[in-house]
């Protein structure tokens, strides 16, 4: 039998619309369709009835589909002779694991090709109608995970990260708040640096606030997020609130800075 294909797909932040087409293309021509948790139901309709579903979505501290035996879910499927999605939030070589994925198949001698996604990063700032670069405010930016597996304490350049020309966006980083706000403010980053709190960002159901550094665990506390939450850390977290409070539109998303 000749051997199928697999297409590594970014699903986006969450709202369907941002899909590529030719994300959209691949999840209508797939035989098997292999997704995780942070993929919304308006974006698993697009699958055609009577493809084979498998979800393999983990959230923290709880993953009941180990990596590996995903990557073995993906091997067996393509050597049946199937085309196979695999289905992540945002883009699959940013935080998402792609790369094993992509080193699993290519060992095994799987054909695959990836398929990039707006990362949520992106899809959260546009959202809020803020650049993450901009002239005068941000010269740079980074991207960074706020969380380990097991519990572990953050193995971040801290120093490096303490830069005032560069906007930092932390993935995943609400249970180790704490550490980020004390590790950055040691430093050198100015306890007042605006920071924009994003959940579930681009969808129906997304929550923002903003906080200065200092508050950030208090206002994360207060703030009751339901689902993973992205920190934009820098001088242009604070348009987010310049634009609300001068927006026609009132935008009840967006909370006051907590000083």
């Amino acid at each position: 039998m000749k051997v199928g294909k697999v297409y590594l797909v970014g699903a986006g932040p969450g709202d369907p619309e941002l899909l590529t087409l030719k994300a959209i293309r691949a999840i209508g021509e797939a035989d098997a369709v292999v997704y995780d948790r942070l993929v919304p139901e308006s974006i698993l309709t697009m699958i055609r009835d009577g493809v084979t579903r498998i979800n393999v979505g983990k959230r923290a501290n709880f993953h009941p589909v180990p990596q590996a035996e995903i990557n073995e879910i993906l091997v067996r499927l393509s050597r049946a002779g199937r085309t196979v999605v695999r289905l992540k939030g945002g883009d699959p070589f940013i935080f998402g694991r792609g790369a094993e994925e992509a080193a699993e198949l290519e060992a095994a001698g799987i054909p695959y090709e990836v398929i990039p996604g707006i990362t949520a990063a992106q899809g959260c700032a546009a959202a809020a109608r803020i650049p993450l670069t901009q002239r005068g405010l941000a010269t740079g930016v980074r991207y960074v995970t706020g969380h380990r597996k097991a519990n572990e304490a953050l193995k971040l350049d801290w120093q490096s990260l303490a830069d005032p020309e560069t906007t930092l966006v932390v993935y995943m980083g609400l249970a180790n708040v704490e550490e980020i706000v004390r590790n950055l403010i040691a430093h050198g980053v100015p306890a007042g640096t605006p920071v924009l709190a994003v959940c579930q960002g681009t969808t129906a159901r997304e929550q923002r606030t903003c906080a200065q550094l200092e508050a950030l665990p208090a206002a994360m506390r207060g703030a009751a997020f339901t689902g993973p939450v992205l920190f934009i850390i820098g001088r242009v977290a604070g348009l987010a609130l310049e634009r609300s409070e001068h927006s026609n539109a009132a935008d009840t998303r967006t909370i006051s800075i907590v000083a």
